[in-house]
């Protein structure tokens, strides 16, 4: 079970929302939240967080979870476990493919947590990410615009990774 688990997301379109729900459904108990409900309060119950973000145009956060970065960097976040996955576009935006993940990534730096969930971009075509370090992506990186046929594969791989670390 994944109890102690948090998974936030930031959705506009609706995908971000869509593969939240797949890993939620992957997590059994753990806890899903929409940016735009969560209260710090509800993040301090819990050990480990899933974050979700769409990147917008060339390289910008979804909106709302723009807004929430700033509760986010507020909060006490020392010992925790922390997994993100991003959507993109590689074909339209493949200098800024995920940028939102590196964005989140960048702002928990020095905040004492457990990075988990790193990925390997072999398998995409982009030129340029802030997701991007030291030859990792920093999270899962899915294309649900030219590659939606993969999301169900990557995000199954994605758990046998990190899911012992986000069970109980």
């Amino acid at each position: 079970m994944y109890t102690d688990t948090l998974i936030i997301y930031g959705s506009s379109l609706g995908n971000t929302r869509f593969v939240a729900e797949k890993l939620n459904e992957l997590l059994p108990g753990s806890t899903l939240a929409d940016v735009r409900d969560i209260r710090p309060e509800q993040i301090a119950g819990f050990g480990k967080l899933v974050l979700g973000t769409s990147t917008w145009g060339v390289g910008l956060l979804q909106d709302e979870f723009e807004h929430f970065m700033d509760t986010l960097s507020g909060l006490d976040l020392k010992g925790k476990t922390i997994a993100i996955f991003g959507l993109g576009d590689q074909q339209n935006y493949p200098d800024s493919f995920c940028d939102a993940m590196g964005m989140i990534y960048e702002m928990l730096q020095g905040k004492g947590v457990n990075f988990i969930g790193e990925w390997e971009p072999d398998d995409y075509d982009f030129s340029m990410s802030k997701a991007l370090i030291n030859g990792k992506l920093v999270g899962l990186a899915l294309d649900e615009d030219n590659e939606p046929d993969l999301t169900d594969y990557r995000l199954k791989k994605w758990i046998e990774k990190i899911g012992d670390t986000l069970a109980d």
